[in-house]
């Protein structure tokens, strides 16, 4: 059994208090996790602040730069035990994490790196009175300590997301990583001793929201700024707790995300970026697609073959090579998505595909499975048509113009992403524009280059991320005025 303990100023400590980590694939107990109290959280700060003028503060951009570098080279050093730590946290199968999230985890840290080295400030001559001038020239500073609440989704590449172009700025950092996913967290936490990253540059604090870590790191004075991935409702109250102090905050929530079809579209590559989209990480990515939009002529026949699509999707271990989709993260967010497929019949719909629990061998029997499903016939109210699910499922409604889908795909209290999948250039370029989301794809999902702004409008979050955007998050733009 692992027991698996806070990292708190360069070193591990335990907790009086600790809970089950379990596994997504068994649901048995494979880890005693350290619950952090409050003064474990203060501890966390307060080591985030001394380090702030510490041996990192006193670092020059390049010396810094260079140990994320090498912090990047580490990670892949250790692939292995980053992608098995990763699996056994989420159950997702390895090839995913060997080929995406882990090495995007590695990846972030070389980009925010180049990044900061590169990044332009401003710098104006002006006209005085007595005709002599002066210069106006902007330097940036790191916001301070900043505490990261991680989601258990895509745990190594979304807390590296945060945690590098944080370190980049020169910040210290306090994360609290889901107590579904605590590992990698704790990995990286060797990585950054491994390589000299100074001590409480880098803290992790374990334990849950409410009454708990999660409300000790973000209710705490000496965190300057917080940033969270996660439900919008935790948001939510995260961000009333950093009213306090007037503390700024990133937010990146929930999402009811739309992929748009037109008759026009390639079928196949379209079927093929649209089963990603909804199934990808069985449905438990914040990006992923619930509502599907298709053009009236091709509906029918689209139904009919993302169907059968569907269901030669495998249900798998991390160590099935084969295997296409995983398990859910708990049995506590299988209830979830399993309310809402039996919500679904209730109010009308037809179960296309799925709509239950697998059968699964007896090794895997009480593991989070669940089917990937599809329905179709439900008005644009019903409530797995309007409500984040986060499974693998989606609702397929047929549209007849391009203002009626412009409308309906915007009429969600979310914004965060959406797909349109066309042949006609002009047309993207329209509905595009229209869309009320912070990113949109045309003829893809997923593909991101990590220098561009990434967030969500409404209600799926504040703040961009990426490349110069998470900048201004992560540093205050001082002006230095010279008289001369």
């Amino acid at each position: 059994m692992k027991q698996l303990q806070n990292f708190i100023d360069g070193a591990f400590r335990g907790s009086d208090k600790t809970f089950d980590k379990r596994s997504p694939v068994t649901n048995k107990v494979v880890a005693k996790v350290a619950e952090a109290s409050r003064a474990d959280v203060d501890a966390a700060v307060s080591a985030a602040k001394r380090a702030l003028t510490g041996p990192w503060g006193r670092m020059t951009l390049a010396q810094r730069t260079e140990l994320l570098d090498a912090l990047a080279k580490e990670m892949m050093r250790r692939f292995d035990d980053f992608v098995a730590t990763e699996a056994e946290d989420t159950g997702m199968p390895g090839h995913i994490s060997k080929h995406v999230f882990v090495p995007r985890g590695a990846a972030n840290f070389q980009v925010f790196a180049d990044v900061v080295k590169n990044v332009p400030t401003e710098f104006f001559e002006m006209v005085t009175p007595d005709g002599k001038g002066a210069i106006n020239y902007g330097v940036r500073r790191p916001v301070g300590v900043v505490g990261i609440v991680c989601p258990w989704n895509a745990p190594l590449l979304l807390m590296t997301w945060k945690v590098a172009p944080a370190l980049a700025c020169g910040n210290t950092v306090v994360v609290k990583p889901s107590e579904e996913t605590p590992q990698t967290a704790l990995l990286l936490a060797e990585v950054m001793n491994a390589v000299g990253i100074p001590p409480g540059v880098y803290n992790v604090v374990n334990g849950f929201g409410p009454d708990s870590t999660g409300e000790f790191l973000t209710t705490h004075p000496d965190v300057d700024a917080i940033t969270f991935t996660g439900e919008t409702r935790t948001g939510a109250a995260i961000m009333k707790a950093a009213a306090t102090g007037a503390r700024p905050v990133s937010l990146e929530m929930g999402g009811k995300n739309a992929g748009i079809i037109f008759a026009d579209c390639n079928l196949d590559a379209t079927i093929e970026g649209v089963l990603r989209s909804c199934f990808g990480n069985t449905g438990q990515v914040c990006l992923g697609t619930e509502r599907l939009f298709v053009e009236r002529p091709l509906f029918d026949k689209f139904v009919a073959t993302f169907k059968a699509a569907a269901e030669k999707l495998k249900l798998g271990t991390p160590e099935d090579d084969h295997a296409t989709m995983g398990p859910l993260i708990s049995q506590e967010h299988r209830q979830k998505v399993l309310s809402y497929y039996a919500k679904a019949v209730e109010e009308g719909a037809t179960v296309v595909t799925g709509g239950g629990v697998p059968d699964m061998p007896a090794e895997l029997a009480e593991g989070a499975w669940v089917q990937p499903t599809i329905w179709t016939g439900l008005p644009d109210t019903a409530a797995v048509v309007t409500e984040e699910i986060f499974g693998p499922c989606c609702h397929i409604s047929p549209f007849d113009t391009e203002e009626e889908v412009i409308r309906r795909a915007n009429n969600t209290r979310y914004g965060l992403s959406s797909s349109i999948w066309t042949n006609d250039l002009a047309r993207a370029h329209r509905v595009a524009a229209a869309i009320e989301a912070g990113i949109v794809w045309v003829n893809a999902w997923f593909l991101r280059d990590l220098r561009t702004a990434f967030g969500g409008s409404k209600q799926s979050g504040i703040g961009r991320e990426g490349g110069v955007h998470s900048l201004e998050f992560y540093t205050e733009l001082k002006n230095v005025c010279i008289k001369l």
